[in-house]
């Protein structure tokens, strides 16, 4: 059984298939060769099997290749997205880290001071308790 395809003129070559002999061309008598009325984009597959399997094993393994290589890329960006997502959230957590570490030496101070302005009110509050009340009117 014959199997037909038919291609654009560019894309078939003798490279691929024995165009002659599926096109139906003789040699006459005059030695010319002979050519029948099928359609010149026509060409059956028949009479090179093994050159069609051979080409279309190089078009898949071309199509595995790529996809392979689309493979490759699309882990690569994925392992960078991962890298950059990982040294953002150490990033993020360094600052937040030294934001509380702040944060907190800045209450620590805040207490420093209360913790001495209440101990100053507390003497001045001893020094006038300790003066006679005679001679607190008179300061």
């Amino acid at each position: 059984m014959w199997k037909f395809v038919i291609l654009p003129r560019s894309y078939i070559t003798q490279t691929f298939f024995d165009v002659g002999s599926c096109r139906g061309e003789t040699q006459g008598k005059s030695g010319a060769a002979e050519v029948s009325s099928a359609p010149p984009v026509l060409f059956c597959l028949g009479a090179a099997p093994v050159s069609w399997q051979s080409h279309e094993a190089e078009v898949l393994k071309q199509l595995a290749e790529k996809r392979e290589h689309e493979k490759e890329v699309l882990q690569k960006a994925i392992e960078e997205n991962n890298n950059f997502s990982k040294m953002a959230e150490e990033k993020l957590t360094h600052k937040m880290e030294a934001n509380k570490e702040n944060r907190e030496a800045q209450m620590a101070a805040k207490l420093e001071r209360l913790r001495e302005k209440d101990k100053h009110v507390e003497e001045v509050r001893k020094n006038k308790e300790g003066k006679d009340p005679g001679e607190a009117e008179t300061d």
